[in-house]
């Protein structure tokens, strides 16, 4: 909607504005003024009565302002600017981006310099919509202005307000959701089947961000986890648990044995019962009774059924006792057979089994020996014989030797067997041999023999290559025993002293003969945001030395920071200074605000983290010269800024009401009100006494001073007043705020 009217404050859907032009789409409210201005005027404008120059945000609002805003031959500013040479938005100080610029052909900067704001062609015969850079003093443009639409709290505590063109929306923080985002979404109710629940619900039953906690009573146990949360997609973080009885080891019957059971909440489960009883023939070891506790244990030990006994057997002398046992050794069922050893025969009953009343069938048997032929010694040896039984008979054994040296060839000794006849053949003697003998590896060996290769008499003697060290003796020779002397030896390699990885590093070695051996390499390295000093690999060498120096690890080194110009700078350092793990955090003097970020530290790959910070000067609103007077401000940080200061003075034929001199303080505000132009009521006053003297209106001119001079005292009246609301304070330095609000009021 269009609407003119005597100057006023514009409300959503009602503009009363004799300045300017208000133009209403839904919720959003855009306004542009009647005049021309200056950029910097035309932002004055629209931050004193409205909210900002407009912020164009997508093609749809440029087509609709080009749609709606009358033809102006001079154009509309927009709320644009480059500043330090980057173009940007300065409601929200944000650059503006590639994909968002909307300039005309050529544009921007044509002209090459001093083009820095921005204005938008509105209903231009070409390019209508597109926007050209001009310079900022050029005043031929109109302002083109807007006002926010969402207000605190319009969208309640859990979403946040969001324009759009023609309207605004909610957007809902998650878990909530409702025009106003007042509702917080529901969850399924819960229901736990066998267990306890303990909830609470900030938002409501079962709604978002409610919490259910969960136990089980004693003998059963949760499956599933002890908290659900209900979660912004109207589900519980994890499924509702559950309480089961706790279980025991399922029971089964021992062999020979019968198992009864009862179950109250499940199989042997808790209080589940057992009862054990065994076959006939069996009896019961252990408990008859068993029940399943809450600890997930039965009571006591589980029983077994064990068979009758019989009384143990054992073998006839010179015999052998062969038993089955079916439920254990000689138990119900048990049988044993009788036989004799080899050259011994059976006296008595073959078998023998356990009866169900623990006792045997038959008598034990008895083996008699058999008996064998006379035998000799052999040629070149000795024979010694003893006889166990009888000379001669089954058992009786006949032992061989030979002469010092040598070995026997043959069986040692010979034996009656039970067929009669004596075991093995003839034995001879033969020169006794030692297991044949090698080079130790990366060994070398020398012998000589005296009775053949490797036998009584040899001797070897050993050595061991470059890089390897001899372990044992460096010969042996063999004995009479058909032994070595010494044990073989062995050849070790040479060992280098144990090596360790350097400080914030890593040792990686590779090892041919043995940990720390000759040939042995070893790779160093570093850990992230270390680098290496030294050589990068060692080997051991036959002199059981390393190749090179000890390596270090050295922290990466960053480039130094300073602090900021009007600020600080701090940094702590875990190795050097300004290396890895270095960190500095920047702060700003009184009057100055950090852009940047406020702590960076130094990274492995040697840079430092975050851009270069900078302390600005804090900003107090832009003064403008009073109605009839002049403003002259200096700035010591850049304009209207901290510690700024602006005189005023007024034209001639007026007086200044108020301060003469504003300061910019550390909060952004100014010192006091600015001032204002009056008219000089003492011209006022010459001419009222100039038209009283006046002879001819004598009478007449009595009557109208005295009403002049009343309206002259009203009007001296009223500027006190007004002096006394603009200057609470003559003194400069007095606490005081400016605000362009407070200002506007004044006029």
């Amino acid at each position: 909607m269009w609407a003119l009217g005597s100057c006023g404050v514009c409300c959503l859907g009602i503009a009363v504005f004799t300045c300017g032009v208000v133009m209403q789409v839904g919720a959003w409210t855009y306004y542009y003024s009647e005049e021309d201005y200056e950029w910097d005027d035309a932002r004055t404008y629209c931050q004193t009565f409205f909210t900002d120059l407009v912020a164009i945000q997508n093609k749809e609002e440029i087509e609709y302002l080009n749609r709606t805003l009358p033809y102006h031959g001079k154009y509309y500013w927009i709320g644009i600017r480059k500043l330090r040479g980057i173009w940007t938005w300065v409601g929200t100080k944000k650059a503006l981006t590639k994909e968002a610029a909307n300039w005309a052909t050529g544009e921007p900067n044509n002209r090459k310099f001093n083009q820095d704001c921005v204005e938008i062609y509105i209903k231009r015969s070409s390019e209508a919509g597109k926007w050209n850079d001009e310079p900022c003093t050029k005043k031929k443009k109109k302002a083109l202005c807007y006002k926010v639409s969402c207000q605190p709290l319009i969208c309640g505590l859990h979403g946040d307000c969001v324009e759009v063109i023609q309207s605004y929306k909610c957007e809902c923080h998650p878990g909530f959701e409702g025009d106003k985002c007042e509702n917080a979404v529901q969850c399924p109710i819960l229901e736990p089947r066998g267990a306890y629940m303990n909830c609470s619900h900030p938002f409501g039953d079962f709604r978002y961000n409610s919490t259910c906690t969960f136990w089980c009573p004693e003998g059963f146990e949760r499956r599933g986890a002890d908290e659900l949360q209900c979660l912004a997609d109207r589900q519980w973080s994890v499924e509702t648990p559950t309480c089961t009885a706790i279980t025991c080891p399922e029971l089964r019957a021992p062999e020979h044995a019968e198992l009864n059971c009862s179950h109250l909440h499940g199989n042997f489960a808790f209080g589940s019962i057992c009862d054990f009883s065994c076959q006939p023939g069996f009896e019961l070891m252990g408990s008859q009774s068993h029940e399943c506790m809450a600890t997930g244990n039965w009571t006591g030990d589980i029983p077994r059924c064990k068979a009758v006994t019989c009384p143990v057997l054992s073998a006839p002398e010179h015999g052998e006792l062969n038993c089955s046992h079916i439920h254990g050794n000689f138990t119900f069922g048990s049988t044993c057979d009788f036989s004799c050893l080899p050259g011994f025969e059976l006296m008595g009953p073959v078998s023998h089994e356990c009866t169900a009343m623990g006792t045997w069938t038959g008598d034990t048997p008895q083996c008699k020996a058999i008996s064998c032929s006379v035998l000799s010694a052999p040629e070149y040896g000795e024979l010694n014989c003893s006889h166990i039984h009888g000379n001669f008979t089954f058992g009786s054994t006949c032992a061989f030797s030979c002469q010092t040296g040598f070995v026997l060839m043959g069986p040692q000794s010979r034996e009656c067997m039970a067929k009669r006849t004596w075991t093995g053949d003839t034995s001879r003697c033969k020169a006794v041999t030692c297991p044949v003998l090698s080079a130790p590896k990366h060994g070398e060996l020398n012998c000589s023999h005296l009775h053949g290769n490797f036998t009584f008499g040899s001797i070897c003697d050993f050595s061991c290559q470059s890089g390897f060290e001899l372990i044992g003796p460096e010969s042996c020779e063999c004995t009479a025993m058909g032994t070595w002397s010494k044990n073989t030896p062995q050849c070790k390699a040479i060992t280098c002293p144990v090596l360790g990885a350097p400080e914030h590093g890593e040792l990686n070695c590779s090892h041919i003969h043995g940990n720390f051996t000759f040939g042995s390499t070893c790779d160093f390295s570093c850990l992230p945001g270390f680098e290496l000093m030294g050589p990068v690999s060692h080997e051991c060498t036959a002199m059981g030395t390393w190749t090179g120096d000890t390596p270090q690890c050295k922290a990466i080194t960053c480039s130094l920071l300073t602090a900021p110009e009007h600020g600080e700078l701090n940094c702590s350092h875990v190795y050097e200074k300004f290396t890895f793990g270095s960190i500095c955090d920047f702060s700003c003097q009184t009057g100055f605000e950090l852009i940047g970020p406020q702590s960076r530290e130094c990274m492995a790959t040697g840079t430092w983290t975050g851009d270069t910070s900078q302390c600005q000067a804090i900003s107090c609103p832009v003064l403008d010269a009073p109605s009839h007077g002049h403003l002259n401000c200096s700035h010591t940080h850049g304009n209207f800024t901290f510690n700024s200061t602006c005189s005023f003075s007024c034209k001639e034929g007026f007086i200044q009401m108020g301060a003469e001199m504003l300061r910019c303080s550390a909060t952004g505000n100014w010192t006091r009100h600015p001032p204002v132009c009056e008219e000089d009521s003492a011209a006022f006053l010459k001419q009222v006494l100039v038209y009283t003297s006046t002879s001819a209106l004598a009478a007449i001119g009595l009557v109208l001073s005295g009403t002049l001079i009343a309206l002259l005292a009203k009007q001296l009246s009223d500027r006190e007043e007004k002096k006394k609301l603009l200057n609470p304070t003559s003194d400069l330095g007095a606490p005081g705020i400016f605000t362009n609000a407070a200002y506007d009021s004044t006029l």
